[in-house]
């Protein structure tokens, strides 16, 4: 019963991330399976291979865990839904989604742009 204890207040003691903060866990395989076989099956010169795209998820993941806690929460659910979409999940869809909000956000809060005026330097 003791032990039982120990290990409830250890586990409570122990300072936990929360799954929200975390950068989501994505089965990108499927993903880079299917685009290799579909650029193969379309005959493209540059068709990109499986290691190829699984190297760019991975990369894309790395680069979200430095920008996911200070992401805001909806736009890590908005970006997350529109990354696991219709089955297939991507961390580089999930990274791009981030990436063009932040850009959208910081192009909205910028001031306002004040073109050429033909009254503007009239007295």
């Amino acid at each position: 019963m003791k032990a039982i204890l120990f290990s409830l207040a250890m586990l409570g003691s122990h300072s936990l991330v929360p799954v929200s903060d975390r950068v989501p866990e994505l089965k990108v395989e499927a993903l880079c399976t299917a685009t290799s076989e579909t650029d193969k099956a379309m005959g493209l010169a540059l068709a990109q291979s499986f290691s190829d795209c699984m190297r760019d998820e991975v990369s894309a993941q790395q680069q979200l865990a430095t920008v996911w806690s200070s992401t805001k929460p909806a736009v890590r659910d908005g970006c997350e839904g529109e990354a696991t979409s219709g089955g297939i999940q991507s961390y580089v869809d999930l990274l791009t989604c981030i990436q063009m909000t932040d850009t959208a956000s910081t192009l909205a809060s910028a001031s306002p742009l004040r073109g050429a005026s033909k009254n503007r330097n009239r007295k």
